[in-house]
């Protein structure tokens, strides 16, 4: 059996999120793993726009942190993009901060695209297919776990949505990995590089 390596007196990590979901799943894995030591930012639950993100990233780095992670759904990104809502739209603007952030190596930003969920899915099949809206990403995960739902209660139950797919992380890292990794000149397709964060926390 393969030991560990304990890491929690070694290193100490931050990670930002953008949405309840990835707030939700981290603090289970938080529960489910207490010898990594992680910050999940925001501390309180806050929706922040990318621009905020960014400026909390890099407030963050400058800290005692050996790597920061910053988790962000490109979905929402992508459909204020279509409706060309802010000139310069939010994804542009993100375009410009990843370039400026890939060049830190303290810095870790991890791409989903649409969302989350779509991590959750590759835990239980190989898929590339593109999902333009999460609520579709949300009805096929929910094939697989059953009565999935964007809740606090669901995420959080006894039977929590971390221990319910750590028996298929292996299988989420693999089919993640062959998607690649992400692309500034094709943004829009399909992709999950969480299996970033969980290399860096050996799960």
């Amino acid at each position: 059996m393969r030991k560990r390596r304990n890491i929690s007196t070694q290193q100490a990590f931050a990670v930002v999120v953008d949405s309840e979901t990835e707030y939700w799943y981290l603090q289970m894995l938080k529960r489910n793993e207490p010898n990594i030591l992680f910050d999940i930012m925001p501390k309180f639950l806050q929706k922040k726009n990318v621009t905020q993100q960014y400026k909390l990233v890099t407030e963050l780095s400058k800290k005692e942190y050996d790597k920061v992670f910053w988790i962000i759904d490109l979905d929402i990104l992508l459909k204020e993009e279509r409706e060309k809502k802010d000139t310069p739209s939010s994804l542009q603007k993100f375009l410009n901060y990843w370039q400026q952030l890939s060049k830190q190596d303290k810095v870790v930003v991890i791409v989903n695209n649409p969302c989350l969920e779509y991590w959750f899915l590759l835990h239980f099949q190989k898929t590339t297919k593109v999902f333009t809206a999460r609520t579709t990403t949300e009805k096929q995960v929910s094939k697989h776990l059953r009565g999935y739902e964007k809740t606090e209660k669901f995420f959080k139950k006894s039977d929590d949505i971390y221990k319910q797919l750590k028996p298929h992380l292996q299988t989420a890292i693999n089919n993640a990995t062959t998607l690649g990794t992400f692309d500034t000149y094709n943004h829009s397709k399909a992709i999950s590089e969480m299996p970033l964060l969980f290399k860096t926390l050996q799960l």
